[in-house]
């Protein structure tokens, strides 16, 4: 094992949500579309596995989505797997949510009230839901509002 010197670089961390799907090219498709995503990658026969990366450019995130169609695996999300994106504009917001309808996206009542107070859920076609919330991630969250159940 190396050392880590006294002062190490800041950590800058990239975030990779992989999600089994039933129909690779239709979510790929709706995430792109909704979300305003492209397509940053993809594989197909990778020990049985197809599979796309969407995301932003530069950013710190991205979707990784599969399917292994020798032995399908079915979804099985809960109502409190949650994907949350937060935008500081509403008109973005607003803008973003027409999007994921004209997507294909589901608008769905949240699980958890927090959501449905600050924002919009979405559920996909293998129930995967995504919440759009109106309004910035905040800098430092309160002990409160985490006991609410947010942010």
């Amino acid at each position: 094992m190396v050392a880590c010197p006294d002062s190490c670089p800041e950590l800058m961390l990239t975030l990779r949500i992989a999600r089994p799907v039933s129909d690779l090219e239709r979510t790929s498709a709706m995430y792109a579309q909704g979300l305003g995503l492209t397509i940053l990658g993809s594989f197909q026969g990778h020990a049985g596995f197809d599979g796309v990366f969407l995301g932003l450019e530069g950013s710190l995130y991205h979707f990784e989505f599969t399917t292994f169609p020798a032995q399908p695996i079915i979804p099985r999300p809960t109502h409190e797997d949650l994907i949350v994106f937060y935008f500081p504009e509403h008109c973005a917001w607003q803008e973003a949510c027409s999007r994921m309808i004209r997507a294909g996206f589901q608008k769905v009542v949240a699980g958890n009230p927090y959501w449905a107070a600050h924002g919009t859920t979405f559920e996909d076609l293998d129930g995967y839901r995504t919440v759009l919330v109106d309004g910035p991630w905040p800098a430092k969250p309160s002990t409160q509002s985490l006991k609410s159940g947010g942010p």
